[in-house]
């Protein structure tokens, strides 16, 4: 039998309730000596794979459970006000694959079902789902302790026969803990009780929440994030007694020296669980083919069908081609993969919904092109199928798709209805406490004024992989401010302990799972209790380990304003086809020469703009280059290749049979294809053996890298190079192979930046008053690109209540400004306000405008916003004036909707004879600087002007 186990532990999974990463709890069980350890999170499986993985790679025996809360009626009532009445808690270990099918179960039911504050279940489902479970009564949360706590020990004995009877003989143990806590002493006897009184064992445990003693403060902090009060003033009942920490055997020992039993039942239990959690890889669903074919039939058809419709005479080699790619990926099963992913893009193609032309490495697919699941000519770019998909490495093909950012959602529907929505889910991802988001909430916590925290923040560099203690390398300052004063230690302190562990849980951007059967036969689920939304608990990186087949569907704003752009032309008669567009457009390459690239897809940065000045491309090739090259490592060469294809300098090949690859990029080197190209023509490799060989070389793995070096000097000796010549071009490649871009997706992205220029050389208006559409809802973007539209020769109208549709449109050339850009309207009264000028025709005046409209929807509130910045302007009234009037007008449409209410017109048409409400007193206008800063309050920047427009002279001379 096993030593001592810990059963009752909380990872950082337990969100903002536990202060220890998996791989400090696994590594603290190793360095122990414990042989196992179970995982038991607050209410969540989140770090359950991560957490078995982690524990075999340690040579720990992996006991995967979780602190379920359970409800103390149905997990379907909401009721109870206090959280000791909303649930109790209770731990349920795995023992065998049943269990953590149950598990899965019962985990996704409390988020599906149960969630009332916290993801809930009930003895109903515990009942339902118990087979192949052990359950321990939890801390002082569980309900036994509680009841013992309130003198109820019947029904304390009454519920522990509960559970015994729903686990089984064995399977149901009374948890006894010993934190120093004054209320266990009463929980500790009336458990011994009761185990005397049903025969049901007791099993000691710790409820770890951080690693070491020395972590107990940090865990006080961490609690403190999570519900925003301060140490000061937060009630410190369960984590004022440092002793939920990692312990040893010995410690175990002595905290519950009465209970020698309990301590051996850890081992009892730790060797009862067995738990394999299968991990076959993914299973592809099921894809129902047409009747008369198979699925690879289907897909050679499919292909084949696609290639005569790309190119009007497909020879012998683009066929071979296709062959040998349609073999390859028959011989390695993913023709169900390439079918699943042409359906859905078939749908949105037929739809409508725009679909990019390709990113990562499924560009260099042939097949794929024929399918139109890319839309990049892999033949006419030289991009690789064996970058894509290798047949001497067995690896899950990957196609990330872009789709319209409207669109995205008609996408998933249309999967979700396909395959079933118990089979199809988003994907969970966590925020983490980055390093400088970790001493803000700790600093927050620990009472320092923001200010103060705000500077210390910023003294970390920015950076995705940038932590504290580099930082505290880099600023000597940062590390020097524990020496200020106890609080300033703690800072550092806490901050350096709690970074990186995860903070909260939300939907990953783009990632869809399929599963062959419904998801909680592979995964746990999550339900957001704030969208809604469902996905898995397991994160991205374990998802094919379990089965599931993992999809990116990306919703890119660009194809959106790519549509949008389009749509506008359609509306003045102009049809453009965007992927029949000339690639050698004079205007678009004179534009991307002259840096002029605000709003072009990928080529928008300061830094870029700078680079299109000195390189002037003047094809798409120049352009797939520099996308690859403006990225740290080849950044470095980018100078090398301006000069080279300015002639600067001589463009200089490592060998002269290397041209070929290398004309296109001026001798440099930049695209991890043109290693493999190399690889293949000097050593001899295949295709697939160059990839596995740019792998190896990317990822630096030393034992891989000699053996490769050692093939690569062999084959290039064979082919007549010399042993110098051969180790010469194998140390070349190391580094580019290390940092060089994959030029399907640089291929693919830059055909959309290409579009995006061509559009904004081509038709400025409508494609800026795409972008504005876009940005509609983003103040500071708004303004730069309004910036820009008037820098390239635009009018761009204010806001008017004759001519503004919802988003920004063009008319006669100018731009019009979109209603929906500006605040505080909301997107229903202006949808009100469109659809009645399009049903009844043009405003003539305020007063019309109200009596037409609806005073629930377009309220005082929003008449004054359309007022102050200037939405009636052109009806002939100034602003100053109607506002100053407003009251009036107000009252009469208020008295014409009451007599219109109970069908007395006539009355008030006599009234209006009589006195004429448009008569409005007259006042004097509002100065300059008192419009601007209504329009500055309303859209969020200056629009007809700015306050130092006066200056302006002054400034220049």
């Amino acid at each position: 039998m096993s030593e001592f186990v810990h059963l009752h532990t909380h990872s950082d999974f337990s969100l903002l309730d536990g202060a220890a990463s998996i791989e400090s709890l696994v590594g603290k069980a190793k360095a122990l000596g414990m042989p196992a350890l179970a995982l038991t999170d607050h209410g969540n499986m989140f770090g359950t794979l991560k957490f078995y993985l982690e524990c075999r790679r340690q040579g720990i025996k992996p006991i995967v459970g979780s602190e379920f809360y359970v409800a103390p009626g149905s997990r379907l009532s909401k009721s109870g006000s206090e959280g000791a009445s909303r649930y109790h808690h209770i731990v349920l270990l795995a023992r065998d694959t049943e269990g953590y099918q149950n598990l899965l179960k019962l985990s996704t039911l409390s988020y599906i079902e149960g969630f009332y504050y916290k993801p809930r279940i009930d003895d109903e489902l515990l009942q339902q789902h118990s087979r192949g479970l052990i359950a321990l009564s939890g801390c002082m949360g569980g309900e036994i302790p509680r009841l013992i706590l309130d003198g109820q020990v019947e029904a304390a004995r009454d519920k522990s026969r509960f559970y015994g009877e729903v686990f089984g003989p064995g399977n149901f143990y009374l948890e006894v803990q010993n934190q120093g806590i004054p209320e266990q002493k009463v929980v500790l006897a009336g458990l011994a009780d009761l185990s005397k009184r049903t025969g049901i064992p007791m099993v000691a445990t710790n409820d770890i929440h951080y690693t070491d003693k020395e972590d107990a403060y940090a865990q006080d902090v961490l609690i403190c994030v999570g519900t925003g009060k301060k140490v000061s003033e937060g009630k410190r009942i369960k984590f004022a007694f440092p002793e939920f920490y990692f312990k040893s055997q010995e410690e175990m020992a002595r905290a519950v020296p009465e209970f020698p039993e309990a301590l051996r039942n850890t081992g009892l239990i730790a060797d009862m669980c067995n738990l394999e959690i299968p991990l076959p890889g993914p299973l592809l669903p099921h894809y129902e083919v047409p009747s008369g074919y198979t699925l690879e039939s289907y897909l050679s058809e499919l292909a084949h069908r696609g290639l005569a419709e790309r190119y009007s005479n497909p020879g012998g080699q683009l066929r071979e081609r296709l062959e040998y790619e349609l073999s390859v990926i028959n011989s390695m099963g993913y023709t169900g993969y390439f079918l699943i992913v042409w359906d859905f893009i078939h749908f949105a193609r037929e739809n409508g919904i725009p679909v990019g032309p390709g990113r990562g490495s499924g560009a260099g697919s042939l097949v794929a092109y024929a399918l139109k699941i890319t839309d990049i000519d892999p033949l006419k770019y030289g991009l690789l199928f064996e970058r894509f998909l290798n047949p001497e490495r067995i690896s899950m093909p990957d196609f990330d798709i872009d789709f319209c950012y409207e669109g995205r959602s008609r996408v998933i529907d249309y999967v979700l209805q396909k395959y079933g929505s118990q089979r199809v889910g988003q994907i969970i991802t966590f925020g983490t406490l980055k390093a400088r988001a970790v001493i803000r909430d700790v600093a927050r916590v620990l009472d320092f004024p923001y200010a103060e925290a705000d500077v210390i923040a910023k003294r970390v560099p920015m950076g995705p992989k940038m932590n504290l203690r580099t930082a505290m390398k880099l600023d000597p300052e940062l590390a020097r401010m524990a020496d200020r004063g106890e609080n300033y230690r703690r800072l550092l302190d806490v901050s350096l302990r709690l970074e990186g562990l995860h903070r909260h849980a939300s939907t990953h951007a783009a990632g869809i799972v399929i599963g062959q059967e419904e998801l909680t036969h592979y995964v746990p689920l999550y339900r957001d209790p704030k969208t809604l939304t469902v996905s898995t608990q397991y994160s991205m990186d374990y998802l094919e380990d379990c089965g599931l087949v993992k999809m990116d569907f990306l919703g890119l704003k660009t194809l959106t304003i790519i549509k949008n752009t389009v749509e506008l032309l359609r509306r003045r008669g102009v049809v453009l086809d965007i992927e029949r567009i000339p690639e050698d457009d004079e205007a678009t390459f004179r534009l991307l020469g002259e840096g002029r690239s605000t709003c072009i897809f990928q080529f928008e940065s300061q830094g870029m703009q700078e680079i299109l000045r000195k390189s002037r491309p003047a094809s798409i090739p120049d352009l797939i280059a520099l996308n690859a090259l403006y990225r740290p490592g080849p950044m470095e060469y980018i100078d090398q290749f301006i000069d080279a294809k300015n002639g600067k300098k001589r463009i200089q090949y490592p060998l002269p049979e290397l041209e070929p690859i290398l004309e296109e990029t001026y001798g440099v080197i930049v695209y991890q294809e043109q290693v493999m190209e190399i690889a293949r023509q000097v050593a001899g490799y295949s295709l697939g053996e160059a990839d596995i060989l740019r792998r190896a070389m990317g990822k630096k793995k030393v034992d891989v890298m000699a053996r490769q070096k050692v093939k690569f000097m062999k084959g290039a000796v064979s082919r007549g190079y010399s042993g110098a010549q051969a180790e010469k071009i194998f140390e070349l490649l190391v580094p580019f192979a290390g940092y060089g871009f994959n030029k399907s997706h640089a291929a693919a992205y830059s055909l959309l930046a290409y579009q995006t220029a061509y559009l904004k050389a081509n038709y400025p208006a409508e494609f800026m008053a795409a972008n504005l559409t876009n940005e509609i809802s983003s103040t500071d973007k708004l303004s730069e690109y309004i910036s820009e539209a008037r820098n390239m020769g635009l009018e761009v109208l204010p806001p008017d209540i004759n001519l503004s549709e919802q988003e920004f449109t063009v008319r006669d050339g100018k731009i019009v400004y979109g209603l929906r850009g500006i605040k505080n309207v909301g997107s229903a009264a202006v949808d009100h306000i469109v659809q009645e000028r399009n049903a009844a025709g043009a405003f003539k005046d305020l007063l019309e405008f109200l009596k037409r409209l609806d005073m629930k929807t377009v309220n005082r509130k929003v008449v004054e916003t359309l007022i102050r910045c200037g939405v009636f302007d052109s009806l002939g009234t100034a602003r100053s004036v109607l506002m100053h009037n407003l009251d009036r007008i107000m009252e009469t449409v208020n008295s014409y909707k009451e007599i219109q209410k109970y069908g007395q017109t006539t009355l008030f048409d006599s009234m209006e004879e009589e006195q004429s409400p448009l008569a409005m007193e007259p006042c004097d206008p509002w100065p300059a600087l008192e419009k601007l800063n209504h329009e500055k309050q309303n859209l969020g920047f200056y629009f007809s002007g700015h306050p130092l427009d006066k200056y302006r002279n002054h400034i220049h001379n």
